[in-house]
């Protein structure tokens, strides 16, 4: 019996320890993981997501390094510019390991490491520029950050994706006189638009009033021409009227001559009682002669459009003058008022 149970003893002892083996040879990684294998403190490989056999007692895990992108904050630190004005810079990174033997053994606290990197090259990149470029392009500093810290943490199996630059915050005296700079820019501006709306506004005016001068000199030279043009007419129908009336005088014709008088007596006449300062016009006994006159005017009408029938004629002569007229009216003042 006593042999029996030891053997007993022995294959239940065989039989855990079977099983811790297993369990010790069998390994399971989580996805987006990757596990270092130490052989006697030595790397020898690296086990990748999913069932992962080692030899027991033999290898063992050493570094469990998570592949996925990571994300560190870069602190606060302040940062002199090259023209020595003091600003605070923070930012974030990036990052993922690529190689998980070289993050685990060729570098200690990768993380740390990452951080004072990003930090000096931050410093050095914008310490090399002025405040104004600073604040300005951030996307040129992001971008020589990028390609600096990226091409040093390479030996470290790290490959950096994205470096950006949080806040820039200059000295409030700094911001108070940026403040006071932009508001006299923009008042600047503001006045020089001004300015410039006024001179426009004075150019269109004065070129109104030019073409406006333009179009009533224009108009001034049309309407003397026009005037010249009437006045040349007017003679011309003068001198032609002159020139039958010599012919009828000519020819023996008196009464052509005197219908020439009367009818400028008449206008005359009508534009002194058309005058804007006369109110009351006053005509003279011999006025009344304008009466005849107008008669004589009827009948010479008549000799010519009528039946043309002329006055009796002396022998061997021409027609003699027609008798003399009476007046129509009474020879009395007349008096009339203009409108």
């Amino acid at each position: 019996m006593d042999l029996l149970g030891g053997a007993n003893v022995f294959v239940i002892v065989i039989v855990l320890l079977a099983v811790l083996t297993l369990f010790a040879g069998v390994k399971q990684v989580q996805q987006g993981y990757s596990w270092t294998v130490e052989r006697f403190g030595r790397y020898t490989r690296t086990l990748s997501p999913g069932l992962n056999l080692i030899v027991p007692y033999f290898d063992r895990i050493g570094r469990k390094m998570n592949v996925m992108e990571q994300v560190i904050d870069i602190p606060q630190q302040d940062v002199i510019t090259k023209d020595n004005a003091t600003v605070t810079v923070d930012g974030i990174t990036f990052f993922q390991v690529i190689d998980a033997a070289k993050a685990s053994y060729e570098v200690a606290q990768l993380d740390q490491a990452i951080v004072k990197l990003t930090m000096t090259n931050i410093r050095s990149v914008m310490g090399g520029m002025d405040l104004d470029q600073v604040l300005s392009h951030r996307d040129e500093i992001n971008e020589r950050l990028l390609r600096v810290v990226d091409a040093a943490v390479s030996p470290w199996g790290v490959k950096v994706n994205r470096i950006e630059i949080k806040d820039i915050v200059p000295p409030s005296d700094l911001v108070e006189a940026m403040g006071r700079q932009m508001k006299a820019e923009r008042e600047k501006r503001a006045e020089i638009l001004t300015a410039e709306g006024q001179r426009q506004s004075a150019i269109l005016r004065a070129e109104g009033q030019k073409q406006s001068q333009i179009l009533e000199a224009e108009g001034r030279r049309e309407a003397a021409f026009r005037d010249a043009e009437a006045r040349e007419r007017l003679a011309q129908a003068e001198a032609k009227a002159t020139e039958v009336l010599s012919v009828a005088v000519a020819g023996g014709n008196v009464q052509a001559l005197n219908y020439f008088i009367d009818e400028k007596y008449l206008r005359a006449f009508g534009q002194l009682a058309q005058s804007p300062n006369q109110k009351i016009v006053l005509l003279p006994f011999e006025a009344t002669n304008v009466l005849g006159a107008l008669a004589g005017i009827g009948e010479i009408v008549r000799e010519t459009f009528g039946d043309g029938r002329p006055g009796p004629a002396g022998p061997g002569g021409p027609a003699g003058p027609a008798a003399p007229r009476r007046p129509t009216g009474p020879a009395t003042s007349i008096a009339g008022h203009s409108s």
